[in-house]
């Protein structure tokens, strides 16, 4: 029996597997989702691998507490034993198992593509990959891509209050979340990643957006600003009211001096994501930017990976931002004249 959005899942699992992964016959897909995320998505993604001819297996399990190493407790023996001995690893899990130490192993043996899409449900996987132009999406991404490579400083604002400088390290990786055919680490499209120069990441950063680390810093979309005050790159005060307090706490309960240390900043640009509580849709907003602090992966470093207990995630929105003094992104709206122009074709 027909079933709500079929086609459309469908199209944009085919969409996954076909033309960003890259699936080859008898290569080995894993599929791991956690019992609170929609199993539809997964059966779909799974379809669409065997037809492909991959061999395909579905890791289905119980909902850890926590991101990362926090998950580690809660996981069977055998997901753990597996997640490094494929060549695919498609990530479902509303409770991330990104960061882990057995995610760290995977991205880093030179075989397994793994893509995180941790949460996405039906309508967020169709519109965030089955509705977007990949074309021309690419050309954005590389474009905006280039400039940020090239610039040495950087400096973000938005009207929570965000205001934070830094340099670039030329010799460490941007992530251009789009094509998933090489081994590494992926994420959904419509995200540009990288890790600055900690020691030279400096200022405040207001949190309007949404704020995700999992267990009980999962405070998804924010009816308060949460401000961190950051000094050489590691956040040195919290600024805000309960919610401030919360994540404060949170933070001191893992006893990780690493949790504190910026892992990384990213645009998002996902010209269909909504604000709603998912924080693999939330972080690719249009004109945000995307702190992350914790734990940190090789992607990122571009050698070894910097391990903490976990991992935190805060959204600033409508953001202004300047690549070595030249404004390219003002209010959340690319200004820049090409960025402006591919925008447009994008439906921005």
């Amino acid at each position: 029996m027909p079933k709500y959005m079929d086609m459309e899942l469908a199209q944009a699992a085919y969409k996954l597997m076909h033309d960003m992964v890259k699936v080859k016959k008898g290569e080995s897909v894993l599929i791991t989702i956690d019992s609170v995320s929609d199993f539809r998505v997964a059966e779909e993604i799974a379809k669409m691998s065997e037809a492909l001819g991959a061999k395909v297996m579905v890791a289905w399990h119980s909902t850890p507490k926590g991101y990362g190493a926090l998950t580690m407790p809660y996981l069977p023996e055998p997901l753990i034993a597996c997640a490094d001995k494929t060549d695919v690893w498609i990530e479902l899990n509303d409770q991330w198992l990104l960061y882990s130490p057995l995610w760290d192993k995977a991205v880093t043996n030179g075989r397994t593509r793994q893509v995180m899409l941790g949460g996405l449900g039906i309508e967020r996987i169709v519109r965030n990959i089955g509705k977007v132009d990949m074309d021309i999406q690419k050309q954005f991404q590389d474009e905006l891509t280039r400039m940020t490579k090239e610039a040495s400083e950087v400096r973000i604002t938005n009207k929570a209050g965000t205001d934070v400088s830094f340099k670039n390290d030329p010799n460490r990786p941007i992530n251009s979340e789009i094509d998933y055919s090489v081994p590494g680490a992926h994420f959904l499209i419509g995200q540009i990643g990288w890790a600055p120069i900690e020691e030279s990441i400096n200022g405040r950063i207001a949190i309007d957006g949404a704020l995700s680390g999992g267990g009980d810093a999962e405070l998804g979309v924010l009816d308060e600003v949460i401000t961190y005050v950051v000094e050489k790159g590691r956040i040195v005060d919290f600024e805000g009211g309960s919610k401030a307090e919360l994540v404060k706490n949170y933070f001191k309960s893992l006893n990780d001096p690493n949790m504190y240390i910026a892992a990384h900043v990213c645009y998002g640009c996902s010209p269909n994501a909504k604000l709603e509580g998912c924080t693999t849709e939330d972080e690719r907003v249009w004109g945000s930017t995307e702190w992350g602090f914790g734990h940190q992966g090789s992607n990122y470093s571009g050698g070894e990976s910097r391990e903490a207990k976990s991992h935190i995630d805060g959204i600033c929105l409508n953001c202004s931002v300047w690549l070595d003094g030249r404004q390219i992104l003002k209010d959340g709206v690319f200004i820049d004249p090409k960025l402006e122009e591919l925008a447009k074709k994008l439906g921005k």
